[in-house]
């Protein structure tokens, strides 16, 4: 058994070249063969420890599942699973993890995981426990997690930085999301964030992904960190860095100004994969240096067009797309996407993103017509009721309407405007918005005097985490109804199902007739943990 767990413990150290190379000189080595042959032999007499640890050095040596010496050694594990202290426990399970479902290893996990139901309570070791959770899975039963999870619990003050961050993972290897665990691992890690190295980092941001955890404390303290030492980071782990933050929709405000920054001081180290994820960030987060903004825009621009020889339709198609989500029309790029056979390719039948890239497609074009600097706003807008069906989630406010204006025919639901942009509720006043007018009065003819007012209510999903700041898809759509004549009004729609009738009916009034209704004034949006 030492022999076996220091050559792995040597092995393991190794490159995956170096790795390979060794492996076959292992396996060829003479005296590997006779060590194999012994163990096979002394198998059923050896101690708990030897045995497990035998096994664990075997398989991560590489010695193939199907062979006599593993399926022997899974055998006695099992025949001596009871005699099986913690430890043991803990490193069968990690070994078990890494094997391939069959008749023997079913049999080993099912009777290791009746074991660690009843050992539980007596497991007092956060790092066994982590253990367990992670090689457990996610396949284990509900009742044996939660079990888990109140084990962990209980030995919570006694968590350090690398067992906050085993345990990060380990629910996210048994795929479940305890909130109390995971606010203790937060707090632990913002303690002790200073010096955690890059892969850390990013792991905690990919397991919060994952989990679909939002912890705005945990992501700001993260996102300050890189920032403060962003001299130390190179330009590409700050480029990873935010695309992390992007998956998880939290925009880190300032380090993204920084980054911007270097982007526009030495724009040649970016390299067409990251140019694309740079763009894809900025624009999904809705963020541009303010001051800065031309400059921004021409750097990336700049960029885009050394790469137009080299470029697929599709990696264009969505360079040009993330660029008119921030609002900026890059001419020499749209050229060369709209000409006929870039559209032809992008289009073609079987494709599995043809209905994603119809949708870019669609957008690109209303921005072009809708941020030109030659478009002025329509006299009048042609509208349409999309449908006299309304989803459970906005009966409530169109209950609340009619209770405040007094009759249906005062507002219109679920509209239909050019360039397929869809509002759920139009309400018209005059000119001072004192008085909200008839729909059918202003139906048919223009009349600058009136003022139309855009309800949208939106999901927490469209915001930036922990924000009332709009994503980029959202803050287009509004950008674009701004330029249609509308004042749009945004709604949280998670928060308007929560107030009572009458909250709600003052909510919309004061939206309506407020003079600062058309600033989205919603209380900032707590970390929903």
């Amino acid at each position: 058994t030492n022999c076996l767990t220091t050559v792995w413990r040597l092995f393991k150290h190794l490159s995956e070249d170096q790795q390979r190379y060794e492996k076959q000189l292992i396996f060829e080595h003479p005296g590997f063969v006779k060590l194999c042959q012994q163990l096979l032999r002394d198998s059923r007499r050896m101690t708990r420890g030897d045995l497990v640890f035998s096994l664990h050095a075997v398989v991560n040596l590489g010695v193939p599942q199907n062979t006599l010496l593993v399926q022997t050694l899974v055998r006695v594990c099992q025949e001596k699973l009871n005699q099986l202290d913690n430890r043991c426990i803990s490193v069968l399970a990690t070994t078990l993890a890494g094997l391939d479902k069959d008749k023997n290893v079913s049999a080993l996990q099912a009777g290791l995981q009746l074991l660690v139901e009843q050992r539980i309570p007596s497991i007092r070791d956060i790092f066994t426990l982590q253990n367990l959770m992670k090689c457990m899975g996610k396949d284990a039963p509900v009742f044996l997690k939660k079990k888990l999870e109140m084990a962990v619990l209980k030995e919570i003050d006694h968590l350090t930085f690398p067992n906050a961050l085993r345990v990060f993972l380990a629910l996210v290897a048994m795929n479940y999301c305890s909130i109390p665990i995971l606010n203790a691992c937060s707090k632990k890690i913002q303690e002790n964030i200073h010096g955690a190295p890059f892969r850390q980092l990013i792991l905690i941001l990919e397991a919060c992904h994952n989990l679909q955890y939002r912890n705005v404390k945990l992501f700001s303290a993260l996102a300050d960190y890189v920032n403060s030492t962003a001299c130390l980071w190179d330009k590409r782990q700050i480029i990873l860095f935010l695309s992390a933050f992007e998956t998880l929709g939290f925009q880190p405000s300032e380090l993204m100004g920084v980054f911007a920054e270097k982007v526009i001081k030495d724009p040649e180290f970016l390299n067409l994969k990251d140019l694309l994820i740079v763009l894809r960030v900025y624009s999904r987060l809705n963020y541009v240096p303010t001051g800065q903004e031309h400059l921004f825009f021409e750097t990336l621009h700049s960029c885009l067009n050394n790469y137009l020889p080299q470029i697929s339709n599709t990696e264009l198609l969505r360079a040009v797309y993330s660029l008119c989500i921030l609002g900026y029309l890059p001419h020499r790029a749209l050229d060369e996407l709209l000409q006929k056979d870039s559209r032809d390719e992008l289009l073609l039948s079987g494709d599995l993103y043809k209905e994603q890239k119809e949708m870019m497609l669609r957008c690109v074009k209303a921005c072009m017509e809708l941020d030109s600097p030659s478009f002025t706003k329509p006299a009048f807008v042609p509208t349409e009721n999309f449908s006299s069906l309304l989803s459970l989630n906005l009966r409530k406010a169109r209950e609340a309407l009619i209770e405040l204006l007094g009759d249906e025919n005062m507002f219109q639901q679920n509209v239909q405007l050019p360039y397929k942009y869809h509002i759920d509720f139009e309400i018209r006043m005059d000119s001072e918005r004192r008085k909200v007018l008839p729909i059918a009065a202003t139906n048919d003819h223009a009349d600058s005097s009136v003022q139309r007012l855009a309800f949208l209510f939106v999901p927490l999903s469209a915001f930036c985490v922990g924000t009332t700041h709009p994503q980029g898809k959202l803050a287009m759509k509004k950008r674009h109804l701004n330029k249609l004549g509308y004042h749009v009004i945004l709604v949280l729609n998670k928060k308007f199902q929560e107030m009572t009738n009458e909250d709600a009916v003052e909510f919309l009034k004061g939206k309506i007739y407020s003079e600062n209704a058309f600033h989205f004034s919603e209380v900032t949006v707590q970390d929903n943990n």
